[in-house]
């Protein structure tokens, strides 16, 4: 099928806006401006100077966005979608650029989360409610992050402590029995040996819906609702300028429940999520930075369908991780050398037990360097794993700022997945041969931002080999694979066009956004699954005084949910009516109306979705 952009669409969306107003970024021996960027390159860089296609959700934004969860906001965005089995308790898949979850790195305050087994991060286990904001960096970051970064990489910032001692809080119910509760205290005591801290918890409870319709064969007409009970932290001390000490730390537990056929069983799942993180800052010299970290990350979950003990599972994932990252300046130019080691354990209840793990070694290096209107940059990194053996990947990228408000740039870069632990080992299924999955992407942008008006258009075309597919039939090992297997056969490619606009006018601030793709196998022809060729987002927001009030309305074209093609699911648009009003300095009121129009629509087939929500409450010392 060929690639085409509709003019019609095409248009409005950059006469519109939709670029999400930056936060800071937040780099541990300085406080940067709110335009700064730390995912794309490690290093805190003003946005207009980065190279690779981002957005940036900011605090303001995640409270104004009505979404309810880390999934309902991302499937706000442009150029992300998202499949859910239920409702927000539900397992979750998030696609970037049309990449697969598995193909896309996810960080909780620069630790690496996610599942060895599945090979993503567990979505729904994330708490909303502990984030600051949110770094989106689209296309491969290989030599960045090493393994999975294809489509992309989604930074996730928890709440930080700046200023005087400040309590916040937030508390609201609505629809389906929701109710939710915040509490922090966040702060610093200045002077030349600072300490700064923040302590952050959450409670939310939800009585839900049926995850299931009639037609799914595990339908159960019982609501399916979830709790998810989060803290998180970080202490900072300063024993002298330009060296810092720190502790970082996020967990999240969330128990829901979901269908498992017709019987009264409560089936549910347990799903733990935890990173911890400790490092140490150094301004060696006016040229030299220096970073050290150690870090850990677990991903539990358990599973309980049915009182007899084949209906219980448990599988933990624990990523422990070192890097040694350094920041040398050339002039106006830079130079960084990252060393790290990462360690993947996993332990399940399967029959017969999965017990294993591997560990890689990796060094990578960039270069990134401004010569007047010219940026450039080249990166290379290696990654030699003790499963899989070594994977070396480079990246390079120009841009050429036609005018000041005004860039044009280019980059190729290469990437690779490794395969998951299920599609090695898991019994019947997995085979040891399998290999990673290679990718190769090219695209070029067009960028536009005087201060008041942002536009932009990027084209990308990712090719991947070796792509890892899942069949009935088990070409590899046929005799002990007899109901299928994993293994790498299919090239496929995720071909798109993503355009972005924003304009502020007077109080009003307009955004929007088209993205129009084709994520194709070129092995059997067919679009990959769950992915639509065409999706857009228009939002206005108004702020005057004490009021903040906004409507935003996301359109998801159809796409198909299985990888035959045969199976359909529909289009769909959503509305999002918000408001909120200061009424004291520090406390004001909110409301949500998710879903206004009431649209019925699937994300997944013979999987619900929420109807029309209405969320209010009351909050104080936040935004």
């Amino acid at each position: 099928m060929p690639f085409s952009v509709p003019r019609r669409a095409a248009l409005p969306a950059l006469a519109l806006a939709t670029t999400w107003s930056t936060a800071a970024a937040q780099p541990p021996l300085e406080s940067v401006h709110a335009s700064v960027l730390v995912t794309a390159t490690r290093s805190p860089q003003t946005a207009s100077e980065i190279l690779s296609d981002h957005l940036i959700v900011s605090a303001d934004d995640i409270a104004r966005s009505g979404a309810g969860s880390v999934v309902d906001l991302l499937q706000k965005q442009r150029a992300i979608e998202v499949a859910r089995n239920g409702g927000p308790g539900t397992s979750s898949s998030v696609f970037i650029r049309g990449a697969d979850s598995k193909q896309n790195v996810v960080l909780v305050d620069g630790v690496r989360i996610g599942s060895s087994t599945t090979g993503a991060a567990n979505w729904s286990a994330l708490p909303l409610a502990n984030i600051d904001r949110i770094e989106i960096v689209y296309g491969p970051l290989a030599t960045t992050y090493g393994a999975d970064a294809i489509g992309g990489v989604v930074q996730l910032f928890t709440k930080r402590g700046t200023g005087a001692p400040r309590v916040s809080a937030a508390a609201g119910a609505g629809s389906n029995a929701a109710r939710r509760a915040e509490l922090g205290v966040a702060g610093a005591s200045g002077g030349p040996h600072s300490v700064s801290y923040a302590l952050f918890g959450a409670r939310e409870r939800e009585r839900g819906f049926s995850a299931t319709k009639p037609g799914n064969f595990s339908y159960n007409p019982d609501n399916d609702g979830y709790n998810r009970d989060s803290t998180s932290g970080q202490l900072v001390f300063t024993p002298a300028q330009g060296h810092e000490l720190g502790l970082l730390f996020l967990h999240s537990r969330l128990d829901a429940q979901y269908d498992a056929g017709a019987s009264r069983y409560d089936a549910r799942t347990l799903q733990d999520v935890g990173t911890t993180a400790l490092f140490s800052a150094h301004r060696i010299s006016a040229a030299w930075r220096m970073r050290l970290q150690a870090a850990q990350a677990d991903d539990k979950s358990a599973t309980d369908s049915s009182a007899s003990l084949s209906g219980k599972s448990r599988i933990q994932t624990r990523q422990r991780s070192f890097s040694w990252q350094n920041d040398i300046a050339v002039g106006r130019d830079l130079l960084q050398v990252v060393l790290e080691r990462r360690d993947e354990d996993v332990v399940s209840s399967s029959t017969p037990a999965l017990t294993t793990g591997r560990s890689t070694d990796s060094l990578a290096a960039s270069y990134s360097l401004r010569r007047g209107s010219h940026i450039a940059a080249a990166s290379a990194r290696n990654d030699g794993s003790s499963q899989y053996g070594s994977t070396a990947t480079g990246a390079l990228a120009y841009g050429y700022r036609i005018a000041p408000a005004l860039r044009v740039d280019a980059s190729a870069g290469t990437s690779f997945r490794a395969p998951t632990f299920n599609e090695l080992y898991f019994p019947g299924y997995g085979v040891a041969s399998n290999k990673p999955e290679h990718g190769r992407n090219v695209e070029a942008g067009l960028h536009f931002d005087d201060g008041k008006v942002q536009a932009s258009a990027v084209y990308f075309r990712n090719r991947i080999r070796d792509l890892l597919i899942t069949s009935t039939r088990c070409p590899v090992e046929i005799d002990t694979h007899p109901s299928g297997c994993a293994y790498n056969v299919n090239r496929a490619t995720l071909l798109g066009l993503s355009l972005a606009a924003s304009v502020r006018w007077g109080d009003l601030n307009l955004r929007s956004s088209f993205d129009v793709q084709d994520p194709r196998d070129d092995t059997s022809g067919k679009a990959l699954a769950r992915r639509a060729r065409r999706h857009a987002a228009f939002a206005v927001d108004y702020r005057a005084g004490a009021l903040d009030a906004g409507a935003a309305l996301q359109l998801s074209g159809k796409r198909y949910d299985d990888a035959a093609n045969r199976n359909m699911l529909g289009g769909y648009g959503l509305l999002t009516l918000s408001a909120s009003y200061r009424f004291a300095p520090d406390w004001s009121v909110f409301l949500h109306w998710n879903n206004a129009t009431d649209k019925q629509y699937e994300l997944a087939r013979n999987y619900a979705t929420a109807g029309s929500q209405v969320f209010a409450g009351l909050r104080y010392g936040t935004k």
